[in-house]
Order: structure tokens, then sequence, then C-alpha cells
């Protein structure tokens, strides 16, 4: 299945987020190399914009020969659509750029669990169970297509789904749930101590853990850093 990882540099809480290095590897690499531990994920694709914010994004894309698409920088929805269209996706996995510690594996059960349903979006996120950093979305092309004209706040351009969300009775969306709560956890790179605090991690991690192992690990060393 396709990968749309979603990414730009022009991030209202953390700007160029996506070019810091932890460890040896830029934000974009470190999940691109998560993303590509997964088993079902048949090609990724970084959808970012066409503004000369993220031309610094597009050279490091180049030179590390990972697949992109620029589109509109503020109606992402439509920018990953395209994407989508482009690819001959009838469907495609959502990627959020700044999670550096998504799980390969969660991606391919929620694929799998994707494949026994008729949908216009499956989730982890309605309602979260998962850690911040580990949302995925699976999303119906054509569903995607066909709200295009009636999304017209800027939340829901720049949100992708949340106009399948807000309107969850008329749309076929499926949550894929967690035995137990992690929500509270955020395993993502929002703002600039959350660079500090991935350093840590990925000290004590090989990158191939999966989140609740990874949970174990950083409880250890007490650098978790909660809701």
């Amino acid at each position: 299945m396709l990968c749309i990882l979603q990414s730009r540099l022009s991030s209202k809480r953390f700007p160029g987020k996506m070019m810091k290095v932890i460890k040896d590897k830029t934000l974009i690499e470190l999940v691109v190399n998560r993303l590509k531990q997964s088993k079902k994920i048949s090609k990724i694709v970084v959808a970012t914009s066409i503004n000369k914010t993220d031309k610094k994004l597009l050279s490091l894309l180049k030179k590390k020969k990972i697949l992109f698409f620029k589109g509109s920088l503020n109606n992402v929805a439509a920018r990953l659509h395209s994407a989508a269209k482009k690819y001959n996706a009838k469907k495609f996995v959502r990627i959020s750029g700044d999670s550096p510690l998504i799980d390969p594996k969660l991606i391919d059960r929620i694929i799998n669990f994707s494949k026994k349903k008729k949908f216009d979006l499956v989730t982890n996120t309605f309602p979260k169970t998962f850690p911040k950093g580990q949302s995925v979305e699976i999303i119906n092309k054509e569903s995607l297509k066909n709200i295009l004209n009636k999304i017209k706040i800027k939340s829901e351009k720049e949100n992708v789904t949340e106009y399948f969300y807000k309107n969850s009775k008329k749309y076929r969306i499926f949550n894929y749930k967690s035995k137990f709560d992690y929500s509270n956890i955020s395993m993502t790179v929002d703002y600039k101590n959350d660079i500090n605090k991935m350093q840590k991690i990925f000290k004590v991690i090989n990158g191939k853990e999966n989140f609740e192992l990874i949970i174990k690990k950083i409880k250890k060393k007490i650098i978790i850093t909660y809701l």
C-alpha cells in the first residue's frame, strides 16, 4: 500500500524541524527509515509543498533519493489527494512527518485490519488510545476527493481528515483500538525541547523496536514525556 508522509518546514510551533538532526539522521530520514521496515507498505512518498520555504527539504529528499510530491502548502487535503492520484492509489496510509518512532508493525496491523472493511477512513485516533506520534490513518482516495469541495475552513484543509471526524455519522469510519490507553504519552516532535528528548531516546533504542518496547526502555531512563 502507498504511504504518504506529510511534511513541511513551515511548522508554526517548530519551524524547520524536519531538517533537525537526531543522532546522525534528519528527522524526515528517521521517519522514512521506520516506514521502510513495514512489510505492507509498497511505496513511501513525502508530500510537501511548492512553497519556497520547503526548498531545503526538497534538496535533501533529492539527495537521499526519497520519492516526493509537491502540492499546496495550506490545502493539505488537496495535496494528499493529488499525490495519491499520481501514484494510482485507491487508498493510502497517511503518516505525519514528525513521528520518528512510528511503529511499522502497528501500521501493518492496521493495514490488515482495513482489508476486512469497506471504508472511507480507517484510523487509530477515534478515539485516541495510542501515543501521540503513533497515529495511523488509511484514507480512501475517492472518499477524500468527494469532500474536497465540502471542506471550507482552514483547519479542515490542513488537518485532512477533520471533516470526516466532524461528520462521522455520514462516513464509514473504523477505529483500531489499543488494548491499553497510551494516549497520555507523547512520542512525537512538536517543540524544540522534543529534539533533546529524542536524542536521549535514540541512545537507548536500536530503531527497530515496536512502540511498546520503546516505552518500556525510556521509562527506565525516565525520559518519557506525558501530555
